[in-house]
């Protein structure tokens, strides 16, 4: 028979919640079941702290089995910090290509250049050292304070939280943000001493392959004889609570393959805008009032002051992102007149279908490009 539950624990009520002997054995069973039965992942083969730090970024916002296709090719390509620094912010976009959230492919670009020019390169060692670098913020800098140093700084990701729900019992959404502040001080006050480096990656581990948000192993879990959720409730999986996200906007997307000959247009994102830095074919938000041939025109001039024809209906291409959805409405179109100005852009080109992979595009752009290369 459950148990009946009892309210939520506060940081400051862990210490009664588990006697010392109880948390050290609790601590005890997770980190033993972590170094039996962890992945053998190639991040966890280093102790280099920029290799450690790529890692880092690319697994946020990216499951791990996408992050192993791009991990070890980043890293031959730009084996230091110092080869990615020196790099064109356009190689960098081109080697992330398709892991999306291509904000920290910029930001991880950036932080290399503040590294090299303020500190000769020498990658930061402290946890307060790492937050003064850019784009590098609370949980990166402790989760490589602590994987590469082993300094003690617990990380809280989404793994840690779920575990930490379900052991704990707390029924405030992880995501509410008066929230995070009793989020971080129970992880803080979990967290093993003096090995950090394995904890953190216990904790993360054991989220990812045994406390998963759906169907956990509960009987295979090694915190099972102290799990909350799992002793005192029916359903473990309702655990984290979760926040109602409102319903996703959706846009319709007019693009243009603007051919003058046999060359096509393309277009470089500002670096500050949504997939900044990345290539696209034109186009733009279609409006209420307007035909996909009117919002077409209209975009290519405010966004390359050239004036096109809109002619075949090429594709559509479906794609989401994390806050909405598009359709683009692709269409062949007839360069005009006007010489292309980057208006709406950074830059732009004319090249060929077959250049085309020279350059990084976003995802629902690439599947643009692939029914380009079947249909000529």
């Amino acid at each position: 028979m459950k148990k009946k539950s009892r309210q939520n624990i506060s940081a400051a009520e862990i210490s009664s919640a588990l006697s010392a002997r109880q948390r050290g054995n609790l601590q005890q069973k997770i980190l033993r079941w972590y170094l039996s039965s962890h992945r053998q992942l190639p991040w966890r083969k280093t102790r280099v702290p920029y290799a450690i730090w790529v890692s880092e970024v690319m697994l946020q916002q990216t499951q791990t089995v996408k992050v192993l296709q791009y991990y070890e090719a980043f890293l031959r390509r730009f084996p230091t910090l110092a080869a990615l620094a020196h790099a064109k912010l356009d190689e960098v976009l081109k080697a992330w290509e398709g892991m999306g959230y291509y904000a920290r492919a910029r930001n991880l670009h950036r932080a290399a250049q503040q590294i090299l020019k303020e500190r000769e390169g020498k990658f930061p060692e402290g946890y307060e050292q790492l937050l003064e670098i850019s784009g590098i913020g609370p949980y990166t800098a402790a989760a490589v304070a602590s994987i590469a140093f082993n300094q003690d700084h617990a990380v809280l990701d989404g793994n840690v939280e779920r575990v930490l729900s379900r052991i704990f019992l707390i029924r405030t959404p992880p995501k509410n943000p008066s929230a995070k502040k009793i989020f971080q001080e129970i992880a803080a006050a979990f967290l093993l001493k003096g090995q950090a480096r394995d904890w953190n990656q216990a904790l993360m581990e054991l989220g990812a392959l045994l406390c998963k948000p759906k169907q956990p192993n509960c009987e295979s879990c090694p915190a099972h004889r102290y799990c909350r959720a799992y002793n005192e409730t029916d359903n473990p999986e309702l655990l984290p609570v979760r926040v109602n996200r409102p319903a996703r906007p959706h846009y319709n997307i007019a693009v243009g393959l603007i051919w003058k000959g046999a060359r096509l247009l393309i277009d470089q994102r500002k670096e500050n805008a949504l997939l900044g830095g990345l290539w696209e074919f034109p186009g733009g938000k279609i409006e209420p009032h307007e035909t996909h041939a009117e919002a077409l025109r209209r975009e290519i001039r405010e966004e390359l002051a050239v004036e096109v024809e809109v002619n075949d209906f090429f594709m559509t291409v479906e794609h989401g992102f994390t806050h909405f959805s598009v359709t683009l409405h692709v269409y062949h179109c007839r360069y005009i007149t006007g010489t292309p100005r980057a208006l709406g852009c950074q830059k732009w080109q004319w090249v060929l279908p077959e250049e085309l992979e020279q350059f990084a595009f976003p995802t629902a752009n690439r599947k643009i490009i692939a029914a380009l290369k079947q249909s000529v």
